[in-house]
């Protein structure tokens, strides 16, 4: 079946996969913006347990994602993978404290004998939470801005910046992409705690902190897809795989597939829709519309950075050195047999889908918590 493909449909079909799971695992993060809400919405220790144990169940689920999406990442385009990693040094390994201190305080927070106390680590998870989910949004929006490295024709990189990624923090754009997700996750949260908890005073706080919450982010989301959809950015010739730069790629891409365009706005009207489902109807399964458009909308906006001959991590230090992913993809026969085990995915998803019912069949309560020996 994927022996018939070409190299580049595979490439397109792994850049797909990944876009998709990206795109889930931005869905995810609502356990790190449900972390930053822990005192806004919990006004006693009881509530905030009652928070901290809805998030707990889903938490796992949320860093198996990440480690699928980084993962296929991995094998699917080892380049990209070497340049970035290897050389924006300082914002990954901030991105990878910032979640060895979620799993550590999920883990320690109850433990007896806690010398540290709850509170350290309610402070470790907002620090996840918030600063982590920035800096992961910056290291996206380079995909669109760009990084500065330099890869020769062996394909062996360097970055050439002290700041070793830390530059990106300069960029208006990028903060902007950075703080958008923290918003996101911070209304996604909100949304599946409306959902999932049974206690009517957080119910309360909750549609509170909705409105303004969702606001900041609506407001970041259309500066941030206006500047994409305007952006000048790379393309490369497909024959002689020179690297120039075209005017509002992006939008090109977008009007040159009209499914993805169609995606792309059902995706928006669905998150819409859940906040108006949410706000004005008072209706608890908003989260559903809200997670499907936030799907929706962040596959097409990372399928569309690697198709159509497009530069999907440029080099602001050497423009031919910019990746696509014919350059930056593992070889043929690897896509191939990576490409059967991602048929796996499905049952993978279905997992997470039966996870999720189970542990949420019924609304969390703060008596359900106290009667769990082996809370959070």
């Amino acid at each position: 079946m994927f022996e018939d493909l070409s190299y580049y449909l595979l490439q397109e079909y792994w850049w797909f996969i990944i876009s998709l799971l990206g795109a889930l695992f931005v869905f995810m993060t609502f356990v790190q913006g449900g972390q930053t809400l822990l005192y806004a919405l919990g006004e006693n220790e009881d509530e905030r347990d009652l928070i901290i144990n809805a998030l707990g169940r889903k938490w796992e689920l949320t860093f198996s994602t990440l480690v699928m999406f980084g993962g296929a990442l991995f094998a699917a385009f080892p380049l990209f993978y070497a340049v970035s990693f290897g050389g924006a040094y300082y914002v990954w390994m901030a991105i990878l404290f910032c979640f060895i201190i979620q799993a550590v305080s999920y883990e320690y927070r109850k433990k007896p004998n806690n010398v540290f106390g709850s509170k350290v680590y309610e402070g470790l998870l907002f620090i996840n939470g918030s600063l982590g989910i920035f800096l992961l949004g910056v290291a996206l929006a380079t995909l669109y801005t760009g990084g500065n490295f330099v890869v020769s024709n062996m394909n062996l990189s360097h970055w050439t910046m002290a700041s070793y990624g830390l530059e990106a923090l300069l960029n208006p754009f990028n903060v902007a992409f950075g703080l958008m997700l923290v918003f996101l996750a911070r209304v996604q949260a909100l949304l599946y705690f409306y959902n999932s908890l049974k206690n009517k005073a957080i119910e309360q706080r909750i549609l509170d902190h909705l409105k303004p919450n969702a606001v900041v982010f609506l407001l970041l989301f259309l500066y941030v897809l206006g500047s994409i959809l305007v952006q000048d950015a790379y393309g490369y010739d497909a024959q002689t795989k020179v690297v120039s730069l075209e005017s509002m790629k992006f939008l090109e891409n977008l009007l040159a597939n009209p499914l993805l365009s169609l995606l792309l706005v059902v995706g928006v009207l669905l998150v819409l829709y859940a906040l108006y489902l949410a706000n004005f109807k008072f209706n608890k399964k908003a989260i559903w519309f809200s997670g499907l458009g936030t799907v929706l909308v962040v596959t097409v906006l990372l399928f569309i950075l690697g198709i159509n001959h497009t530069v999907f991590y440029p080099s602001l230090a050497d423009m031919q050195s910019s990746l696509t992913i014919e350059r930056s993809s593992s070889s043929h026969y690897t896509l191939i047999a990576m490409s059967y085990v991602s048929l796996m995915v499905p049952f993978v998803l279905a997992y997470i889908a039966w996870a999720w019912r189970v542990m949420n069949r019924e609304p969390l309560s703060i008596d359900e918590v106290k009667n769990d020996a082996h809370h959070y």
